[in-house]
């Protein structure tokens, strides 16, 4: 063992520590290490190891190796100087080692590896800067494995070295940074070299901290990577610094936005930096619109040369009055207090300050100032009953108003309790309860608020009032200001709302009613046979409309059908309606032909058109069923439209004749004609042409023919729908202005 150790290159000790004894002995020594500190191999045999140490501490930095001797994540070297035979010091690394040993119970024999450092080793003082660097350091190979890591690397993250080299730094990711910055800051190292920026990892007890890492390529010879060397400056209190700044300057806005008060920034020439929300509220300018804008911009004229003088002079100001221009043009009044942002160098960075809007306080002084000569004016020229009452409940004051009210002249009420004076006799224990309450307690359940009481005029009258009482501690007294409004009028307005609520009521019924009973006046069902089939619908613009068709049998051979359009579309409208048909009923026993009965009705209902202001358009038609002729007259209304399918044209079915209600005597003309097989007659109310668009363009007659023409083959319900489905599409609506009535007859 002596001749293996003797042979080696380097320099080695080889050590035994007794049980029970903290100091080492020396009891080998190697050729290499005798001739280092030269000593012949005998001469350092059993001595203390600190006889090799230059200073005292040596033999301590030996004994905290060896504790660590054991943990294979510590660091056993360490540097110190020895003592050559000669008294020359020699700075050296240390390394230690344990030697297994069956007499471990007794003795501990270990290795002490000495290193000589020599004066100008870059190495070895490369060596020290890194394991003593206060930075984190860490070398990968190309492929991203960590070759080395620093004391301080293993202190940041936690990891022994043993537990990270080998591994990928990949280890250390703490999950919040997305995979494009690292992509983005491995291409950033490949092509250039060098990479720096702010990185999140995670310690290995799971703990989140931020590191500045800077990574650059080593290169070889031949200007290819081999390893990558990262040096990390711990920054996590700087960045909950930094987060913490941003919550406070981020409560700072919201307080500032949340203020009332107009809170600002100006740079040193007096242009604003920033503003908070307020200004809006006091100046009538957006944050947008202040920014970039020097503050004697929003001074008045009186102002603008007095203020530049405060700005000048680099000192703050207090309770500054200023006088601004309101964006409405409105002279406004605020108490500004500014303070100059002076850096290290004494030189002025920028203002800061507030403005408070005293326009009201101000005017309130002024108004103030001439209280004393308005005060009685107003009072006694109040339209409400103004009453002051002491904390004993006796009246000190009366305006002219309250003698009005309540009967009592000033002087007589003056002096009396308010209790016995104006408030019934059932209210009055109450009133005194709630004086006693308030004054022991402070709670008063009326007061600061608006209520409704009844009082009592000098008569014994009752009526309802409305009252306010407020409660001024003078001193150690209370005085209570009372202000009492006379709501009899109001009270009685209410009444008569209700009970206009209840006749609209009624009214809404009863409309429903006639609604009701205006619907079952048309046809119930549309009438088919073998020879033709009508059917008609009708579209009222209110709850009850003006329009009126109807189709009856005069005889098993005689078809009556008749449309008509009462002017306006609501009640008056709806009764004239019913009258008509009422009046057309009655003809039905009787062999009258359309013109015949349009003379009837004119005469009928001349008189009550006449004096209401209203008229009737009404189309009569008679169709012989055997000979499939038809017989029509016309009253004003709008021509029906016959459509023969063979020739496929419209005809309009004219004939002379005035609309009822104009004038007493009247010629209605007549007109005969044959219908053919599949012939289809439209008849129509003006609701229908004259319905507008949003552009106000009227549907008009010719598109009432195209829908006719398209739909001609089909039933009449279905062209009633078709003409209602491209009237809704034309106007984009389903209500209309007017009364819509639609018939359509056709003949089989």
């Amino acid at each position: 063992m002596q001749h293996f150790i003797d042979n080696l290159n380097f320099n080695l000790i080889i050590l035994r520590t007794e049980h029970g004894d903290a100091a080492p002995t020396i009891v080998q020594i190697n050729h290499a290490a005798a001739n280092l500190l030269g000593y012949s191999e005998n001469d350092p045999i059993n001595q203390p190891l600190e006889r090799l140490f230059a200073t005292p501490n040596g033999l301590s930095l030996w004994q905290e190796a060896i504790a660590k001797i054991t943990d294979t994540n510590s660091e056993n070297s360490f540097e110190a100087e020895l003592i050559t035979k000669r008294n020359i010091s020699i700075p050296t690394l240390l390394s230690v080692s344990a030697i297994p040993s069956e007499a471990a119970n007794k003795f501990t024999d270990s290795i002490l590896l000495i290193q000589a450092i020599k004066p100008g080793n870059d190495l070895f003082a490369m060596r020290r800067v890194v394991e003593q660097s206060a930075s984190a350091m860490m070398i990968t190979d190309r492929t991203g494995r960590i070759a080395y890591v620093n004391p301080k690397f293993t202190e940041l993250t936690g990891y022994s070295s043993c537990e990270l080299l080998g591994q990928n730094p990949k280890l250390l990711q703490s999950g919040k940074m997305s995979s494009k910055h690292y992509q983005a800051m491995w291409n950033t190292l490949i092509t250039t070299g060098e990479w720096q920026g702010e990185i999140q990892n995670k310690n290995k007890n799971g703990n989140v901290y931020w590191v500045y890492e800077s990574i650059s390529a080593i290169k070889n010879t031949t200007g290819e990577i081999t390893h990558f060397l990262a040096v990390e400056e711990d920054i996590t209190h700087r960045k909950e610094v930094e987060s913490a700044l941003m919550e406070s300057e981020k409560r700072f806005r919201q307080m500032a936005e949340m203020a009332g008060e107009w809170l600002w920034e100006q740079d040193p020439k007096g242009y604003y930096l920033y503003s908070s929300i307020a200004v809006k509220q006091i100046l009538g300018f957006s944050q947008e619109e202040i920014i970039g804008k020097h503050y004697t911009e929003l001074l008045t004229a009186q102002d603008k040369k007095t203020q530049t003088l405060f700005a000048a002079s680099h000192q703050p100001f207090y309770a500054l009055i200023n006088h601004y221009q309101h964006k409405n043009g409105q002279q406004v009044l605020t108490e500004s207090t500014g303070l100059p942002i002076i850096n290290a160098e004494g030189e002025l960075v920028k203002w800061r300050g507030v403005d408070r809007d005293i326009t009201a306080r101000m005017q309130f002084q002024d108004a103030l100032i001439d209280s004393e000569k308005r005060t009685r004016l107003i009072i006694e020229s109040s339209i409400n009953a103004i009453v002051l009452m002491d904390s004993y409940g006796i009246i000190t004051d009366w305006n002219h108003r309250a003698e009005k009210m309540f009967g009592w002249l000033h002087a007589e009420a003056v002096g009396q309790r308010l209790d016995e004076l104006i408030i019934p006799e059932r209210f009055q224990k109450a009133h005194r309860q709630g004086l006693y309450d308030f004054l022991q307690t402070g709670d008063g359940p009326i007061l600061n608020r608006q209520t409704e009481q009844v009082a009592m005029r000098r008569d014994g009258t009752e009526f309802p009032v409305e009252l306010s009482v407020s409660p001024l501690k003078l001193g150690n007294v209370y005085i209570f200001s009372g202000f009492i409004h006379d709501i009899s009028g109001r009270k009685a307005a209410e009444q008569q709302i209700r009970q206009a609520q209840v006749n609209l009521a009624i009214a809404q019924n009863e409309i429903k009613i006639a609604q009701q009973i205006q619907a079952t006046l048309s046809p119930s069902a549309a009438i088919k046979s073998n020879k033709f089939e009508i059917t008609g619908f009708c579209l009222p613009a209110n709850k009850v409309g003006g329009d009126y068709y109807d189709y009856f049998f005069r005889n098993e051979t005689q078809l009556d059908i008749v449309i008509a359009d009462v002017s306006g579309h609501a009640i008056g409208p709806a009764l004239f309606m019913v009258e008509t048909r009422s009046a057309i009923r009655a003809q039905n026993n009787h062999s009258a032909t359309p013109a015949e009965t349009l003379s009837v009705l004119n005469s009928f209902l001349f008189d009550d058109l006449n004096n209401s202001d209203y008229f009737i358009t009404l189309f009569y038609l008679q169709f012989d069923i055997n000979q499939q002729q038809i017989t029509f007259a016309n009253a004003g209304h709008p021509t029906p439209l016959l459509l023969n399918q063979v020739n496929d044209r419209c005809k309009e079915l004219d004939a002379e004749g005035l609309i009822l209600g104009i004038r007493k005597e009247v010629f209605f003309e007549e007109k005969t004609l044959t219908l053919a097989q599949g012939d289809v007659i439209l008849f129509y109310t003006d609701g229908l042409i004259e319905a507008e668009n949003t552009n106000q363009e009227f549907f008009g007659l010719e598109r009432v023919k195209s829908v006719l023409r398209q739909t001609a083959q089909q039933t009449p319900q279905e062209i009633i729908e078709a003409l209602l489905l491209a009237l809704q599409q034309f106007g984009d609506r389903t209500a209309f202005d007017d009364d819509i009535t639609l018939m359509v007859f056709k003949c089989r």
